[in-house]
């Protein structure tokens, strides 16, 4: 996977509590394998009006909310099944981080084994940021993964939690077969020591 660099970005203000993965990607997105592509399948009942045309309310359809790369939702986000299309969907949208009071416990693994950032912060602190994108045009912040900090361009800082081997594996890009890829000369030696026994037909 991609190293995840620290970065500054617009923010798109979802608020909505127990956002479930069904309603990030719709059942009918999922026969995708590859993960190009999701991203016009993200949130798709709510962007989408019952005739198939844009809903101009739902907040990624906003022309002030175009281009965002932060999410910030109410807590619970990624709730319910579990489908790595959900993280892929926002990834493909443009979105590199979602911030919230808490999240589902597989859609954070699943964020963190796909390069995306999981950002956990105190309830009064989300609401900060509800607050400010409303105030603020354009409002951004600047995410630093390795200082573990999201900042805005207004002196406000805020400080989120990770556990150091999830930090490691998103700064260096090491996704599960990156790990075990770590360990090639090791998984080789193995593999000549305890040969396969022959088979005879």
């Amino acid at each position: 996977m991609q190293a995840f660099k620290n970065f500054t970005g617009t923010v798109a203000p979802l608020d909505r509590a127990n956002v479930d993965t069904d309603q990030i990607i719709p059942k009918q997105f999922l026969k995708a394998v590859v993960r190009t592509g999701l991203g016009k399948g993200l949130f798709f009942d709510w962007r989408r009006n019952p005739d198939g045309s844009d809903n101009k309310d739902f907040v990624i359809n906003k022309p002030r909310y175009q281009g965002a790369s932060i999410l910030v939702a109410r807590t619970n986000f990624g709730c319910g099944s579990s489908r790595e299309h959900a993280v892929w969907a926002l990834e493909d949208h443009g979105f590199r981080a979602v911030i919230a009071p808490q999240f589902a416990d597989i859609f954070h693994n699943n964020s963190l084994k796909n390069g995306f950032l999981p950002i956990t912060l105190k309830p009064d602190e989300v609401e900060h940021i509800f607050r400010a994108t409303g105030d603020y045009e354009s409002y951004r912040l600047t995410i630093d993964l390795e200082e573990q900090t999201v900042s805005d361009d207004f002196g406000w800082t805020a400080h989120f939690e990770i556990e150091p081997f999830q930090k490691k594996c998103l700064l260096e890009g090491l996704d599960d077969i990156a790990l075990t890829l770590a360990h090639d000369e090791k998984i080789v030696a193995y593999e000549k020591a305890h040969p396969l026994p022959h088979r005879f037909e």
